[in-house]
């Protein structure tokens, strides 16, 4: 396969036509479509399903999409890297991260390391926790903030932070009568929650059943992936949530209030690095300014590293061993 084959095919597939592609990548119709049918032959199977004019990706070609998109990405970034390194720029800071942390704590860390260092290339991503790890152990970035497991070989967790879940209401909600929400009464309204997949959904369950409590009869779920999807549906009235309290702090919605839960829900989160490579100022001072800027928010605690077995065993094990975890104040 070439890469003007594989560009063709992602074109028309972006674009919707074949017009439309040749327009993007500066080629005449017929070129695209000879790399298109070219790359349809190596390959052994049709990646479009044409009627008239009209074409269609099939099956194969939306399963082949993505891999492709993501090697066309890698090549221009490859591309973009040689430019840089041709001029002498600076190698740009590649960072991933879990949404929460990326609008909760990354903005105010990166504008103290700017404010030291001076201006600089950044590149930040948001990923699922389980990507943001692979993406710091395959080494495409030099630093990840990501909720807890973060402990792996090839990987060097610098330090875990600590935070309380918050209750989510509606502005008017009843339960704004209370400075401390009870979970009990949280359990007898329609709970937006994270869906089945996420850590914090697994830690919201258990502390519920824990406590004896289920949702309310004839209380269907809404589940999301994401919590700022959970702050705009609490906003227009479809329910309340439990959620961490970071994307609150970060990107707060009018008419959505947050209140403190009478049950503590530990949120875990920290930062990795890869563990076989020296660090740079730049990731150095990035490690430094999130730890600062997590430090002054209500309620935060760190933990030392070594500590993440047991931390674990606070979230998936049974609840006294949270009494075994020593636990220092941020200050």
């Amino acid at each position: 396969m070439e890469s003007r084959q594989l560009e063709a095919f992602a074109a028309v597939i972006s674009t919707g036509s074949i017009t439309a592609a040749a327009q993007l990548l500066a080629r005449s119709q017929p070129a695209v479509t000879r790399l298109v049918q070219e790359l349809e032959a190596e390959i052994g199977y049709a990646l479009f399903s044409r009627n008239g004019p009209r074409i269609t990706p099939t099956e194969q070609g939306f399963l082949l999409y993505d891999d492709v998109e993501r090697a066309l990405g890698s090549l221009r970034k490859i591309r973009e890297r040689a430019a840089e390194i041709a001029r002498g720029d600076a190698r740009p800071l590649l960072m991933a991260a879990i949404s929460s942390l990326a609008v909760g704590l990354l903005p105010q860390a990166l504008r103290q390391v700017e404010n030291r260092l001076g201006p600089m290339p950044i590149q930040l991503r948001t990923a699922l926790p389980e990507q943001v790890a692979h993406a710091v152990l395959s080494g495409a970035v030099q630093l990840g903030a990501c909720s807890l497991p973060l402990a792996h070989n090839g990987l060097q967790v610098h330090w875990i932070g600590e935070l309380a879940c918050v209750a989510a209401l509606p502005a008017g909600d009843p339960l704004l009568a209370h400075d401390v929400v009870p979970l009990a009464a949280l359990a007898q309204r329609r709970i937006i929650s994270m869906n089945s997949t996420s850590h914090l959904r697994h830690r919201v369950d258990s502390v519920l059943a824990q406590a004896g409590q289920t949702v309310g009869p004839g209380r269907t779920l809404i589940e999301t992936n994401a919590s700022v999807n959970a702050q705009a549906l609490v906003r227009a009235g479809l329910g309340v949530a439990v959620l961490e309290p970071l994307t609150a702090l970060g990107t707060p919605l009018d008419g959505v209030v947050v209140r403190p839960i009478d049950v503590h829900i530990p949120f875990f989160f920290g930062v990795i690095t890869p563990q076989s490579r020296p660090l740079s100022a730049a990731v150095q001072a990035v490690i430094e300014a999130l730890l600062q800027a997590a430090a002054v928010l209500p309620g935060f605690v760190q933990h030392d590293a070594a500590d993440h077995a047991a931390l674990l065993q606070t979230v998936y094990g049974d609840e006294t061993s949270a009494t075994k975890v020593s636990r220092k104040a941020s200050r």
